[in-house]
């Protein structure tokens, strides 16, 4: 059935996109929390531009950046081969971008709530700063960073516009649920769109319902 594949590249990209953003995003959101140096508000304004901008713009600047004849998508087409457009992988990048904010934000203000006495005490016991963060910081903020990881995975199931602009809409390969449901209600199909729909509404919910009992905020009254 249509709706189950799609569901099923739904979740491979979501999670593909989430995993990516796992790594940038905590490593962003600690230089930022940590870090002071000129611009630096101006990057994180930057970094959170794909929060407010609509998704087709990004996916206009992401075909100029990885389309066949923008400057990093010829490279990769010239040197290795590869082509992000119309792909399942352009779809991961698109998702990717859109939910980076999702996912950066609540890790630098994870960060942020750290207590500093509790790393500088580490550092007096001579830990090194690796060390520090993998077994002090990293742990004492994993729940906000992990509720923001969240968000962004039912945010990038729920993609629509810039991976539509990047990947298209090729069932069983680059068409994920939200593209299903927008072309079976195109299609009339009233029956196939509401089971997407329900799917989608239901694997969202449960996402949206761990987010929300892993925030700080509800932690801190417990």
């Amino acid at each position: 059935m249509n709706a189950w594949s799609a569901l099923a590249l739904s979740l491979k990209v979501a999670g593909c996109a989430t995993l990516i953003d796992i790594v940038l995003g905590v490593a962003v959101g600690f230089l930022l929390a940590r870090k002071r140096f000129p611009g630096r508000e101006l990057l994180d304004t930057l970094l959170t531009l794909p929060m407010v901008m609509p998704p087709t713009v990004l996916g206009y600047y992401l075909l100029v950046l990885v389309g066949r004849h923008g400057w990093l998508g010829a490279w990769l087409q010239d040197s290795f081969g590869i082509n992000l457009i119309f792909t399942w992988q352009g779809a991961v990048i698109a998702a990717a971008v859109v939910i980076f904010p999702l996912v950066f934000k609540p890790a630098r203000a994870a960060f942020e709530a750290v207590d500093g006495q509790l790393e500088q005490a580490a550092r007096v016991l001579g830990i090194s700063e690796a060390a520090l963060f993998f077994r002090v910081t990293l742990p004492l903020a994993w729940r906000g960073i992990l509720a923001g990881v969240l968000l962004g995975f039912a945010r990038a199931l729920g993609e629509f516009g810039a991976t539509l602009m990047v990947a298209g809409s090729i069932p069983g390969r680059t068409q994920t649920l939200s593209i299903a449901v927008y072309e079976a209600v195109q299609a009339g199909q009233d029956d196939t769109a509401n089971l997407m729909v329900l799917l989608t509404s239901f694997v969202c919910v449960a996402v949206l319902l761990t987010a929300g009992r892993l925030a700080p905020g509800r932690l801190v009254g417990r």
